[in-house]
């Protein structure tokens, strides 16, 4: 790419994150003059009622810097289209609480946007060079319901963990910043400006949300990025498959994909519908085993990084390094779950041995939004 690219790609950044950073107090005042407002209670771990709709500011910056920056073709047309479609809706149900049902169609109709009109679609994958051939061409029959599975899917993992201040726009700043670093070790400006859109509008989105959070980005934000996260994904990483592995869309949006993967798993097992709300994600799981928000939020964080550093390491084609470092990876989440588990055990132990001395454990004084 050239240095006059890069510089559209600051732009794109910088422009996105101003517009998204002055529109958040607009938004928690119309998220209040509307009634799209989180109570505490039930699964929900803040103790007053804070504003959602923050995803509208984040809609707004991306729009804004991508008509200005972007490259308006149909594809990216599309893309825009679908995305209206789920920030409209997804505002409706901040709103209303509107029926899973009814917003898994919206999502589908949403989806086929960009398949149809648009033609993005997942019609290549790389085999990681195991197979005879080094990529494998997917028939339409396949690719359709393929691409639009993995536009809802992501729509939906981005949704299910934004159930912290500052979770699920971190893990999806994170995974814009993998992709636009991907993009451009690829050469591909097309994507590169539109992702640093996104990236710079969460960014700017961002400090208003992080713990403890004065606006949260409700299924308006989430859903949204989930899409455009879904839909740059294919346009960016599928289409390049002779140079990309087919791991590499799954790395940069690894946590919510893994989130989701388990959450379905055991739904599923369970006999519960794969939609039913839950108290049992992996941040869950986390504040659970004695972390508290912030603490919560930067382990994930953590993860998502090394999940979108892996990435990167293998788009530059060292395959043998990724795989090293997801191996890494994987022995420092071994080795963590040993110490948490170790201290679990230890403060169970410890408070055994002080009842039985006569003493009354004194109890963790709870943070702020839990």
């Amino acid at each position: 790419m050239t240095l006059n690219s890069y510089l559209i790609i600051a732009l794109s950044f910088a422009v996105a994150g101003i517009i998204a950073f002055a529109a958040t107090p607009l938004a928690k005042r119309f998220a209040f003059l509307v009634g799209a407002v989180d109570k505490p209670g039930g699964r929900h771990i803040h103790k007053k009622p804070t504003a959602l709709m923050g995803g509208l500011a984040i809609f707004l910056g991306f729009v804004v810097s991508l008509l200005i920056f972007g490259d308006m073709d149909r594809q990216m047309t599309s893309i825009l289209l679908g995305a209206l479609v789920i920030v409209l809706v997804s505002a409706l149900d901040d709103i209303f609480d509107l029926p899973a049902l009814l917003r898994l169609i919206v999502q589908f109709g949403a989806a086929a946007i960009p398949v149809f009109y648009g033609g993005i679609r997942v019609d290549v994958l790389s085999t990681l060079g195991l197979g005879a051939t080094p990529d494998v061409v997917i028939n339409e029959i396949i690719s359709i319901p393929l691409t639009m599975i993995w536009i809802v899917g992501i729509t939906n993992a981005v949704n299910w963990i934004d159930g912290l201040d500052g979770l699920a726009a971190g893990v999806s700043a994170i995974s814009a910043v993998s992709l636009l670093v991907i993009s451009c070790i690829l050469g591909n400006a097309y994507i590169a400006i539109s992702i640093a859109a996104l990236a710079g509008a969460i960014i700017g989105f961002l400090p208003y949300n992080l713990n403890p959070a004065k606006i949260f980005m409700g299924d308006t934000g989430a859903m949204f990025l989930g899409f455009v996260l879904a839909t740059m994904s294919i346009q960016g990483l599928f289409k390049f498959y002779m140079v990309v592995s087919f791991l590499v869309p799954f790395l940069v949006i690894g946590i919510p994909l893994l989130d989701m993967i388990m959450t379905t798993a055991r739904r599923v097992l369970s006999g519960q519908s794969p939609m039913a709300a839950d108290r049992a994600h992996m941040h869950h799981k986390l504040i659970d085993m004695g972390f508290n928000q912030k603490q919560t939020v930067a382990i994930l964080y953590c993860v998502s990084g090394m999940f979108g550093i892996a990435a990167i390491v293998l788009t530059a084609g060292g395959e043998s390094k990724a795989l090293l470092l997801l191996l890494a990876i994987l022995v420092a989440a071994i080795f963590g779950v040993r110490l948490i588990v170790s201290r679990d055990r230890r403060q169970e132990s410890e408070e055994s041995q002080g009842e039985a001395a006569g003493e009354t454990p004194i109890e963790e004084q709870d943070s702020e939004h839990e």
